[in-house]
Formats: C-alpha cells, sequence, structure tokens
C-alpha cells in the first residue's frame, strides 16, 4: 500500500442549503462555482489520480463567510465571487501551489 495520496489536491465546494434564513454558500452561486471548477480542471488535465478532484459537500459550518470552498491536504479555506476567483485559485494554489492571499479566510 502506497504512502502517497490517490488525489493531490482534494477540493470540497460547500453547497449547503439553510431553510431558517441564516446565509448559505448554496444561495450564493456554489453550484454554478463547482461545476465551472470541475470543468476548468478538466480542459487543463488537472483531474483525475494523482491529480485534482472536485467535489461537492455538504455544510462546512463556515456560510457566513461564504460561498466557500477548502483544499486539501493543505486545509486552505477561500471564498470567492466568480468564476475568475475560481480561475485564480485552480491557477495559482492547484497548478503553481501558490495560496491566493486575497480570496483565503
Amino acid at each position: 500500500m502506497s504512502d502517497t495520496p490517490y488525489f493531490k489536491h482534494h477540493v470540497f465546494f460547500c453547497m449547503n442549503q439553510r431553510d431558517d434564513g441564516r446565509a448559505s454558500c448554496g444561495e450564493h452561486g456554489a453550484a454554478a462555482a463547482q461545476k465551472h471548477a470541475k470543468q476548468r480542471c478538466k480542459e487543463l488535465n488537472l483531474n483525475g489520480a494523482g491529480k485534482v478532484r472536485i467535489n461537492q459537500a455538504g455544510c462546512l459550518d463556515r456560510c457566513e463567510q461564504g460561498p466557500v470552498l477548502v483544499v486539501y491536504p493543505e486545509g486552505t479555506w477561500y471564498t470567492y465571487v466568480d468564476n475568475s476567483d475560481i480561475d485564480e485559485i485552480i491557477d495559482s494554489h492547484l497548478v503553481q501551489g501558490k495560496v491566493v492571499e486575497r480570496l483565503k479566510l
């Protein structure tokens, strides 16, 4: 058994939908952002074993700072506004290994 992780980076997008009036990532474009990230990683050939996995997640308990995503294994939390922010996270963090400080939580 290998000690090498199956994915180099695992990205989780909070998709939480609350019905009690509190903020939730799902009402701030999380589904579209996750879909965009998944497609962009495919276009850049970043997806698959040993590379990047883009996933949906239930509540990550930071919706009030959201929408949010988290990149593992680093445990780096980000917020985003639009697809250009998602592209910057992919290009900088996932490709170059550099944290996007302006989007970091």
